[in-house]
């Protein structure tokens, strides 16, 4: 471990030399990426250098406390806290040279879709929509919300929207994959349970810098604003649809007033699938174990099912039953997303070798 640490503050004084270099300061993009590397390394070069300082005073009361004078008692009464500390420090480290996630600071967009089970699935996106918001505002994020295709009961076959805050997608990572739910649908005249499904898919929010998209790669259209059942609600194409000609991707963004501002929208949403396209495929592409792995995001994993005549929400990847199901669906998923980050976590730090 000590080796890996003397490699990581040897980094960071080579980052810091190269931020002090005033040629960079001409390459943005350059120096961003440098400064962004070196504000990654800085919190384990602080708490690596709290530790070399705490075993040297560890070192320095071990050597006084062999004597036999009064400064030795009190050296001797100080070995075990300082023993505390430094290991205290040491499993912090451990954890600290797990490797990051590096989306997980991010700002995530987020996308629920209706799946199996027609207007119930309809439904359930938009209790799933109104779980995320909550969530989000437990947690004093920013929820935006960029499209919608909404039922003429409430429901939405789609919704797509933006949560902004620090470390959202760390969080919100863990809840891609199909959601099921067991209820009577309202619907439902003889009060049979139905099953339907919805899909959740957490993209982190990526920039220009790290997707370049060539304009020629681009088909944009405009087009009226639609509302609930598909009448016209603007008299100007506001509205805005990209395909992405190489890979057929569609974005429609129709929420905001400006054609500017659902542009940008638009090609945020096409960045954020781009780059999820390319990290699924390489990951694929390492190894068949890695899809089994918590937060992959594979859509066609089943990872909770919301079992409302028994008031249970089951997480299937943990194997977590929960008897709270009003409480859930209000955004308390916590108790959920702790044990899934301690899992991965253990996971990571058992692969790092630390």
């Amino acid at each position: 471990m000590e080796e890996k640490l003397a490699s990581v503050e040897r980094r960071f004084n080579e980052l810091t030399a190269q931020m002090a270099d005033p040629t960079l300061a001409s390459d943005y993009a350059r120096y961003a990426e440098i400064a962004r590397q070196h504000s990654e390394l800085e919190p384990i070069v602080q708490k690596y250098r709290e530790w070399k300082r705490a075993r040297q005073e560890l070192a320095d009361n071990e050597a006084l406390a062999e004597g036999e004078d009064e400064l030795a008692e009190l050296a001797q009464a100080e070995l075990a806290p300082l023993r505390d500390r430094v290991a205290a420090l040491e499993q912090t480290l451990k954890l600290m040279l797990v490797p990051k996630d590096p989306k997980d600071e991010r700002d995530v967009i987020m996308e629920i879709r209706a799946g199996a089970g027609g207007e119930e699935a309809a439904l359930f996106a938009a209790d799933l929509f109104r779980m995320y918001t909550r969530y989000a505002e437990n947690h004093r994020w920013k929820v935006e919300l960029i499209d919608a295709n909404e039922t003429g009961i409430g429901g939405f076959k789609e919704v797509i929207f933006a949560v902004k805050g620090k470390g959202a997608y760390s969080r919100l990572k863990y809840e891609s994959g199909v959601h099921r739910v067991q209820r009577v649908p309202a619907t439902e005249a003889s009060g049979r349970i139905h099953t339907s499904t919805v899909t959740v898919a957490v993209l982190p929010e990526v920039d220009e810098i790290e997707v370049h998209i060539p304009p020629g790669d681009l088909e944009i259209e405009t087009f009226r604003s639609r509302g609930a059942g598909g009448q016209n609600v603007q008299k100007n194409e506001s509205a805005v649809r990209i395909t992405h000609k190489p890979t057929g991707i569609v974005v429609a963004v129709q929420d905001e007033r400006s054609q500017t501002q659902n542009r940008l929208r638009a090609l945020a949403i096409l960045r954020a699938r781009l780059y999820e396209m390319e990290h699924s495929k390489l990951a694929s592409e390492l190894a068949q174990q890695k899809r089994e792995q918590i937060g992959t995001g594979e859509r066609s994993e089943k990872i909770r099912t919301y079992n409302y005549p028994q008031n249970r929400v089951t997480d299937h990847r943990i194997g977590m039953d929960v008897y709270r199901l009003p409480e859930v669906l209000e955004g308390n998923l916590d108790m959920f997303i702790d044990e899934l980050a301690t899992r991965d976590q253990a996971e990571r730090l058992q692969a790092a070798g630390v």
